[in-house]
């Protein structure tokens, strides 16, 4: 079990690495979210406007925390 936490650890490290990098990339906000949102309802994942933005604002505030 022991082995699975750390998977777990790595692999919630990368996702929130490749948030991180995501968020602060040198793209225009509103762009960037719509490609968020494009990638991830590609996915099978459909995440309406508003939700995006309070993902990415929880996301924020953790970042700062």
């Amino acid at each position: 079990m022991k082995n699975l936490d750390i998977v777990l650890a790595v692999v919630g490290g990368a996702l929130v690495g490749a948030s991180l990098g995501l968020l602060f990339a040198p793209k225009k906000g509103d762009d960037l979210r719509d490609d968020i949102a494009a990638y991830l309802k590609s996915k099978g994942v459909n995440l309406k406007k508003n939700k995006l933005d309070r993902l990415v604002d929880e996301l924020k505030e953790e970042i700062q925390g």
